[in-house]
């Protein structure tokens, strides 16, 4: 790729994403009292000098302050896999709020065991407890596989995503043992004394690493997402749960992301069989909300240890852990808006989004891949596709990801920022997919010259 050329187009688009966004540049100017200008510092990663300010979000558009609607293909990073503001779970939140009240009284909701019973239909875990996001469900899962098994580490994959829990942000270095991930802010103690690390499609590495015996469960996505998409290969997650089972570790899946395989994620798509499963994000419709599962008989192990405080100060919940509004926003996007009818409609439009991205790479014969996990569609700057976290990481071009989100979001089409990741939601349509086809082989055209 001719770099003069991208970095002249990376600069025409900056200053044109500068040129149409006044209100949202002042914004970010002003906001002295906020720390790195912004509610959460993860907002910084934005293509431009600045991040777009939100005015108003419906389905599978988001308009910001400065006027301009967006094909929203971002969808809060799975947050709003259900579409923003969906009238189910709008009419579920008002309800519960401001025609009964009571969003959080620490008392229990006939919801929950109405949320508890759908989860378990989609997924197969027998028993699940609520938190308000899927990185506490991880931490919780956590503490439950330390004191089931008596063991200290936890093992995850290199380039992982399992949200801010400490045990994960662990990789490996260059002879293949764990290293901090690069860029962790404040960790309590060093993390190779708490996690043990494998790439994703190496059953030797992991092998290697649970023959320590000081395991207590191996933390994974069925699928990487958050470094791009990695698919397993034939026979890995099978291999996985032989040697969880064999070496004595627990094995939990994250279905935070990969629920976009569908109304049970990867587990129910693949036919897995966890000990644990988390899930956050999408499962409320955008209002905070969290869950974790367990198997019957791991449930019943718990639940028979009189040493453990399961009630008070164990570690496994939180004042506002499955509050009354977010339960009541779980069961109204459960029952009413990703629904199995809606999981195959938006599959089949992220195959359009794939096909769409794949004809543009393959007009300019460029060296990239295209990922599909169900509703979710992710194209890289490198072929064949990366088979682990580290080589998927390896692959990134910041330079030439900054040009094409400034490119599609100046003309109206917003991906995740962290990633060339498109998500559909149940008000995405074809038209939407097609739009996207065609800004991108502009863009692509461009860059060619």
């Amino acid at each position: 790729m001719d770099r003069t050329r991208l970095h002249a187009l990376l600069a025409r688009e900056s200053a044109e994403a500068e040129r149409l966004s006044p209100r949202s540049r002042d914004a970010y100017a002003r906001a002295d009292h906020l720390f790195g200008r912004v509610p959460m510092t993860w907002m910084n990663k934005t293509a431009g000098a600045f991040p777009r300010y939100l005015a108003e979000a419906r389905g599978a558009r988001v308009t910001d302050i400065d006027g301009h609607t967006y094909i929203d293909f971002c969808l809060g990073d799975t947050g709003a896999m259900a579409g923003h503001s969906p009238a189910p779970v709008a009419e579920a939140v008002h309800r519960r709020y401001a025609e009964l009240g009571g969003a959080t009284a620490m008392l229990p909701t006939e919801d929950a065991e109405w949320v508890g019973a759908e989860l378990t239909r989609r997924f197969g875990l027998a028993r699940w407890s609520f938190s308000l996001t899927a990185t506490d469900a991880n931490r919780w899962a956590i503490r439950l596989a330390r004191a089931v098994t008596g063991r200290p580490k936890i093992l995850v994959n290199s380039y992982c995503y399992h949200g801010s829990v400490d045990e994960s942000l662990i990789v490996t270095g260059p002879d293949g043992t764990g290293v901090p991930r690069p860029g962790n802010v404040g960790a309590p103690c060093e993390v190779t004394l708490t996690s043990r690390v494998a790439e994703f499609n190496d059953l030797a590495g992991l092998e290697r690493e649970l023959a320590h015996g000081d395991v207590a469960a191996v933390l994974m996505e069925p699928a990487l997402t958050n470094i791009g998409i990695v698919l397993p290969e034939p026979g890995y997650l099978a291999g996985v749960r032989e040697l969880t089972r064999r070496y004595g570790a627990l094995l939990v899946n994250d279905e935070t992301h990969t629920f976009s395989a569908g109304p049970g994620g990867c587990t129910a798509a693949w036919e897995l069989a966890p000990d644990l499963l988390t899930i956050g994000k999408a499962i409320g419709g955008g209002i905070p909300a969290g869950a974790y599962g367990l198997s019957a008989e791991l449930a019943e192990r718990l639940l028979a240890r009189t040493d453990l405080d399961l009630v008070d100060m164990g570690g496994v919940g939180g004042t506002l852990a499955g509050n009354a509004l977010s339960v009541a926003a779980t069961r109204a996007t459960l029952e009413h808006v990703l629904t199995d009818k809606a999981f195959d409609r938006m599959s089949r439009l992220a195959e359009r989004f794939e096909a769409g991205v794949r004809a543009g790479v393959e007009a300019h014969g460029l060296p990239w891949s295209v990922t599909r996990l169900g509703a979710r569609t992710e194209y890289r700057f490198t072929a064949p596709a990366p088979r682990t976290g580290t080589e998927s990481a390896a692959a990134s071009d910041p330079e030439l990801e900054d040009f094409l989100h400034l490119y599609l979001a100046n003309r109206g089409i917003l991906l995740t920022p962290f990633h060339n990741m498109a998500l559909m939601c149940p008000d995405t349509s074809e038209q939407d997919v097609d739009t996207h086809t065609e800004v991108f082989a502009a863009a692509l055209a461009e860059l060619a010259g």
